[in-house]
């Protein structure tokens, strides 16, 4: 089976990249290689994370680099570069090598991971079928990690593109035993309701002018509260892209029989704090920051230094832009008190109704300053950029601060509602 689609995806990759597949097979290989010979050793992460970071941030300072870097008789090679950039494509393949590595070096040691229990709780399994952490927990035999497995799972048709992110154990271990958790009627149905999403997607790109505003500039010569819709609709558009661009190549994997986590399996509109934002937006990519990142710097036990760390990580990975980087510490500087609270809420024992019903009330409240945070953090990061912020700031504190108020009410009710949507959803074990 992994000989089978190392071929597909070899040939798909050749039409999307041209000669650069070289350069693409030649970075996995020396990775393998790595791998192989350091997994055992003590300082192996040490390794596979510099050496991964080292070519992410050279792809891009070199823009993919140039067969002329290599020598004069090679230059001819650039003339056939395919017709997609591959450094950009690079960036999911740095993970998934990233994944390799760490399921390997963890393959002979103890797991923590009971499996009876996990069944006791886990509604999928209960039903005979096999869920997404059981595969990626269980780990593969040895014979799983050989290159031509490797290769097949960096290179994978339906899911290089743009994900969804899968880890190899959950890879590899699908290769042979095909997905039974979604049948033919569930992927028709999945199909279909793509479908619709993209209809909407048309309707919403000819009705509504969101993005030509937020690239124009023209937000400079509007009021605030007409900047703020427009960063509204920037991120309820950006939502329906990467829904429709992940729910294709998941589909598009689902029929081929491999399952991968699914991206967005929460409308935007229904998170009121930042960690269900981000558990809800790119799903498959927190799943392996968590895994991969955020448990081995030491978990809830550091999870005030490793906000820092992870989304650092995670706007180097997208790009190479300080408008990223603001982004990403704008984010991490709304997300430490969310966290500081959450904590002190954990120890706070409500013994009566009014106590509960205020207690209510003080989460409605963050929720609200929470959206606030978020709906900032992504006005500098997609729409104004950071030298936009003194512009935001001055508009507010002159003719601004009705409207903050009015939208700050607006972000409270609708927490409330969303309050009442998950206390409407069946309790699941």
């Amino acid at each position: 089976m992994s000989i089978v689609w190392l071929f597909i995806s070899l040939i798909y990759l050749s039409y999307l990249h041209g000669a650069c597949i070289l350069f693409i097979l030649s970075i996995a290989s020396f990775n393998y290689l790595l791998v192989k010979i350091f997994a055992r050793k003590k300082y192996f992460l040490l390794v596979i994370w510099s050496f991964n970071i080292f070519f992410l941030l050279c792809n891009r300072v070199y823009g993919g680099y140039s067969f002329s870097m290599i020598g004069k008789q090679w230059a001819f090679l650039d003339n056939f570069r395919g017709t997609f950039r591959w450094h950009i494509c690079f960036n999911f393949v740095v993970l998934r090598m990233i994944s390799f590595g760490y399921d390997y070096h963890w393959a002979d040691k103890y797991s923590h991971f009971d499996q009876k229990k996990h069944i006791q709780r886990c509604d999928i399994c209960k039903s005979g079928k096999t869920c997404y952490q059981t595969l990626q927990e269980r780990g593969v035999q040895n014979g799983k990690y050989a290159y031509s497995t490797y290769i097949c799972y960096l290179v994978y048709a339906p899911l290089y593109l743009a994900g969804p992110i899968i880890n190899f154990n959950a890879f590899a271990s699908q290769l042979d035993v095909r997905q039974n958790n979604y049948s033919a009627r569930d992927k028709t149905h999945y199909g279909l309701r793509w479908i619709f999403s993209l209809v909407l997607m048309e309707l919403m790109t000819h009705l509504f002018h969101y993005n030509a505003f937020a690239t124009s500039g023209l937000w400079k010569q509007l009021a605030p509260m007409d900047v703020f819709i427009i960063g509204y609709g920037v991120l309820n558009f950006m939502w329906l892209k990467f829904f429709l661009i992940w729910r294709y190549f998941r589909f598009w994997s689902l029929i081929c029989g491999i399952e991968a986590p699914e991206n967005m399996p929460r409308c935007i509109n229904n998170c009121h704090n930042l960690e269900s934002f981000w558990k809800n937006w790119h799903a498959s990519y927190n799943k392996w920051l968590v895994r991969y990142m955020y448990i081995p710097l030491g978990g809830s036990q550091k999870k005030l230094l490793n906000v820092w760390v992870i989304f650092t990580f995670v706007a180097i990975w997208h790009d190479l832009e300080w408008k990223l980087l603001s982004w990403a510490w704008l984010t991490c500087l709304f997300f430490v008190p969310e966290m500081m609270l959450k904590s002190a809420a954990t120890t706070f024992q409500v013994d009566s109704a009014f106590g509960e019903f205020v207690f209510r009330e003080l989460r409605a409240l963050a929720g609200a300053i929470t959206i606030t945070c978020l709906m900032v953090a992504n006005l500098v990061g997609y729409v104004i950029g950071p030298s936009g912020m003194n512009w935001l700031v001055s508009q507010f504190l002159q003719e601004g601060l009705s409207v903050l108020g009015f939208m700050f009410l607006t972000f409270y009710v609708g927490t409330k509602l969303m309050f009442h949507i998950d206390d409407s959803k069946p309790t699941r074990h």
